[in-house]
């Protein structure tokens, strides 16, 4: 079984009275580049640690219109992983991604792909949801981006599905939109990214999802033999 903890620098997180005066100092750190040589490897974080720096983050404006945070959930080793752009209203209500009528549409595509939800992971770039629903903007994604980053770290996922343009624009830094990105195998750190229609896009333009599900099978073609390993 793969180890599910990481190192960050040296900050007082353990001691939950400090964490919020620590924000500010951890997201200079979060901020470093995430290669593991240029990191100072002392304090020890798994996971839910993270998440319990998330949900003290003050590092945006969206902290102040949020109901809750949303950091991400699922198999915390697992082969495939799913990247979203930010919660949304439901999302933002229970603290959970993708529980509204996108999150139940995610849910027939994963098991359309002989999986279950528990077993994937979700996450999305932003963690806080942007008021009515309004694309990330890039300060927001900035101040979040790196918490994806140490999630993809922690998890080790085999392949990334990266769901909107707005996914593979923040983490990616590839411009271009989902028509041109769609369908094609890009890659985050020797990591294989399918990127493909949002599941809310898709809810909206029905046609679409012929192009999704030809995106998914991509996907499990490629981690069949990523099992087989």
């Amino acid at each position: 079984m793969r180890d599910s903890r990481t190192t960050f620098p040296a900050v007082p997180t353990k001691n939950s009275s400090l964490l919020p005066h620590c924000i500010d100092l951890l997201f200079i750190y979060l901020k470093l580049p995430l290669a593991k040589e240029e990191i100072i490897m002392s304090q020890t974080y798994t996971l839910d640690e993270l998440q319990q720096i998330v949900h003290n983050c003050q590092g945006c404006q969206l902290c102040r219109t949020r109901t809750n945070t949303v950091f991400g959930e699922g198999n915390p080793h697992a082969s495939l992983m799913f990247i979203g752009e930010g919660p949304g209203r439901d999302e933002d209500m229970q603290g959970r991604p993708f529980v509204g009528r996108a999150g139940q549409l995610l849910d027939k595509m994963i098991a359309a792909m002989g999986l279950q939800r528990q077993q994937v992971y979700i996450g999305n770039i932003v963690k806080c949801r942007p008021p009515n629903n309004r694309t990330p903007l890039p300060d927001e994604a900035a101040a979040c981006i790196n918490f994806i980053k140490w999630q993809i770290y922690l998890v080790q996922p085999k392949v990334i599905v990266l769901l909107g343009a707005t996914a593979a624009h923040y983490l990616l830094d590839d411009p271009r939109g989902i028509m041109r990105l769609r369908g094609n195998w890009l890659n985050y750190q020797g990591i294989p990214v399918m990127p493909t229609y949002h599941p809310a896009f898709l809810l909206r333009q029905e046609s679409a999802k012929r192009d999704a599900w030809q995106d998914l099978q991509q996907v499990m073609a490629r981690l069949v033999p990523e099992a087989q390993k």
